[in-house]
This record gives C-alpha cells, sequence and structure tokens, in this order.
C-alpha cells in the first residue's frame, strides 16, 4: 500500500485572498504544510493540488510536488479526486486529503489516520470508508483552534462505540438536556454532558482508498443533509459511506483570516529563537 498525502491550495480564499502564499516566516504557508506533512514517516508522498499558476510556481520553487487541477470544484475533495487521477496509484492505495492551511498539524494525528485505516485494510474494512479525525473542546473554554461547541463554524461530530459516525453538525450535538442546552459553568453541578471537553470538534483531515475517492466524485449532489448543513461528509453518509472517526488529543490551530496567519507567525518565530 502506497499513502500520498494531497494538499488542496486555492489562491482565492474569500476571507485570505492569497493565503497559501503568505511568506512573513521566509517561507510561503503551503509550503510549512508541505514540510510538515512530509515529516511523517508513514507518507510515501506529498503533493500540492492547485488551479493557480503562482501557486505551482511556488511549490516548484522549493522543490515540491504539484499538480495542477480544474478552478471550479466545489470542494477540496473534488480537487483532490482530480489531483490523485494523475498519479500513478493502485485502488487501494490512501490519498490522505490535508488542508492547505494548516501548518501546524500534529504528525501524531497523521500517523494515527493512516494506521487505523491499516488495520481496517487488513480485514477489508476500509473499503467504502472514509477516514478522519477529531478531538475534544478545551476544557477552560475556546482556543484558537477548537473554538466553542456552540459555534457553528465548529463541525460537531457524534460517534459510535466503534469510533464510526453517527452524524456531523454545525449544531449542538449531542444536545445537553439536562443542562438546558447550557455549556460549561452553567451545567447541572455533577453532570458532564454540558462541559466542552465532552463534544468532539471535527478536524478535517480525510484518507480514503483511492477507489472510494472516486465513488465519491461520482456521487450526485442531491443530498438534503449536505444542503442543510453544508457539509460534504453528510452527502457521503446519505449514500451509505461509513466515517471512521479517529479521535486524537487536540486539534492544531488552522489558519483563516489574516489575523489567525500573524498569530502562526508569532508563535512559528517564538518557536525559532
Amino acid at each position: 500500500m502506497t499513502c500520498i498525502a494531497v494538499i488542496p491550495a486555492r489562491f482565492g480564499a474569500s476571507r485570505f485572498p492569497g493565503k497559501p502564499l503568505a511568506q512573513d516566516t521566509g517561507k510561503y504557508l503551503v509550503q510549512h504544510v508541505y514540510e510538515q506533512v512530509d515529516s511523517c514517516p508513514l507518507i510515501d508522498r506529498v503533493v500540492v493540488a492547485t488551479d493557480d499558476r503562482r501557486i505551482l510556481d511556488a511549490v516548484n520553487g522549493f522543490g515540491g510536488a504539484c499538480v495542477m487541477t480544474r478552478p471550479d470544484h466545489q470542494s477540496g475533495t473534488d480537487r483532490i479526486a482530480e489531483a490523485a487521477e494523475q498519479l500513478d496509484l493502485d485502488p487501494g492505495d490512501l490519498v490522505l486529503n490535508v488542508q492547505g492551511d494548516e501548518p501546524e498539524v500534529s504528525i501524531d494525528a497523521l500517523r494515527a489516520v493512516i494506521e487505523c485505516f491499516q488495520a481496517l485494510s487488513e480485514g477489508h474494512g476500509a473499503e467504502n470508508t472514509v477516514f478522519t479525525l477529531a478531538a475534544p473542546f478545551a476544557a477552560d473554554g475556546p482556543v484558537q483552534g477548537s473554538g466553542s461547541p456552540e459555534d457553528p463554524n465548529c463541525v460537531k461530530v457524534v460517534v459510535n462505540q466503534a469510533g464510526f459516525a453517527l452524524y456531523f453538525s454545525r449544531a449542538l450535538i449531542p444536545y445537553p438536556r439536562e443542562s438546558g442546552g447550557k455549556i460549561g459553568s452553567a451545567a447541572v453541578a455533577g453532570d458532564r454532558s454540558g462541559r466542552p471537553e465532552s463534544y468532539l470538534l471535527h478536524v478535517g483531515v480525510y484518507g480514503f482508498r483511492l477507489d472510494t475517492l472516486r465513488t465519491i466524485a461520482r456521487q450526485p449532489r442531491n443530498s438534503r443533509l449536505e444542503r442543510c448543513e453544508s457539509l460534504e461528509q453528510l452527502r457521503w453518509m446519505d449514500h451509505g459511506m461509513r466515517l471512521r472517526v479517529v479521535t486524537v488529543e487536540s486539534a492544531a490551530p488552522g489558519i483563516d483570516t489574516p489575523d489567525d496567519y500573524a498569530a502562526f507567525v508569532d508563535r512559528y518565530r517564538r518557536h525559532a529563537q
């Protein structure tokens, strides 16, 4: 089995145009992500998938691998699917989708996804299955990268005892009935169902067999759940796919805005001292 990580990178992000090419650290943001992912020993190859010649030139410039894709993809997964067809892969190989705005993505988290895939593959359990990550929300309140369970921008996931997703939502799931929907200090004394750390934040790393990724690319976009929540993984589940959720200790902070990037630059400079 070959494991290839594909990093989707668009130039035209609405909240932070040109984000992949920000370089206040002396390196492009996409280069930070590339090098971090490439340091995982279980990953055989890393490739950036982009629709912009400037990003292609930047990746080639620092010695990375990059492929061009169409500009009209509706999601990063669609871009990953097109890129994967340009690579020499077998149907059972693992394609790992790592977001291009997570330069601090945990190597241990990537390793956990890959090892879970390998374990299920031995019993043919990886077929028609998507692998992804989740982490508990911070117990002491919102921090960068984790947010709050009440924030609709933070996608929550509920899993069964075997670790497979039951549902993803922007809403507060499960709903803490005993605390009247209140989180944190307002929760009923002794009841942990309303504590932030009892909720799982979905982390946007995905792993697919190549043939599973091809199936996803062919799915009709007629899922009511996907349209309602604007979450593509609900379409996959609607079409009968399983999502195996690997839970890790914490989520790395992503970069959505210039302020997020400034905070990353500050952390990077302090670490480099």
